[in-house]
């Protein structure tokens, strides 16, 4: 956990958010900022700070992050409709908050390119 990071204040409770899940690796939040209908953030509680700082050691933690995201979805509806799941790296990527997480966006057409 890093002191100064907003995802870990948010996994710690230190910081108010509406939870969607949790598991014992992994926190989902509603996206103050929705980008969506549905617009959750599924982080690691172990701090991460983007995809280049994963390890092979984290290979299951993001094996299950996917999971939670297929049940988020499941469980808010829009697997039936379609999904997004969307992980930025860096600041030119979009990437605000220096922890790894996991945008989970649906409840209306997404187009491609994104960005």
């Amino acid at each position: 956990m890093s002191d100064d990071c907003l995802f870990c204040n948010i996994v710690a409770g230190e910081i108010p958010c509406r939870k969607v899940a949790e598991t014992d690796t992994l926190f989902a939040f509603a996206d103050i900022n929705p980008q969506a209908p549905t617009h959750i953030l599924i982080v690691p509680k172990k701090h991460i700070e983007s995809n280049l700082d994963l390890s092979p050691m984290d290979a299951g933690l993001i094996g299950e992050a996917y999971l939670l995201a297929n049940r988020i979805a499941k469980e808010t509806g829009i697997d039936k409709t379609g999904f997004r799941v969307v992980t930025n790296t860096g600041r030119n990527s979009g990437q605000m908050v220096m922890h790894l997480h996991l945008h989970l966006l649906g409840g209306r057409p997404m187009n491609w390119p994104p960005g």
